[in-house]
């Protein structure tokens, strides 16, 4: 291998350049399956977070517990 810049750079031994490849016989390409529509259902991944907005995603309610951006509040007792 040969650095562009450096013409003494001397060639390092497996970077010779590759011997042509052989073609191989060409197989008969895999039978094709044909296969049913696979079922889809829906999934509830929200679970029970109570009352939803028109877009099915759970309305903001205060927590005293918690700050504006959902993490707890810490408090000493």
């Amino acid at each position: 291998m040969r650095d562009k810049k450096d013409n003494a750079t001397i060639d390092l031994p497996g970077f010779e350049p590759a011997e042509p490849m052989t073609p191989e016989a060409k197989l008969p390409p895999p039978p094709r399956v044909r296969r049913s529509p696979r079922k889809q259902e829906q999934l509830d991944l929200l679970g029970e977070l109570g009352p939803t907005d028109a877009s099915g995603l759970p309305i903001w309610q205060n927590d005293p517990n918690l700050d504006l951006t959902g993490l707890p509040i810490w408090r000493r007792d």
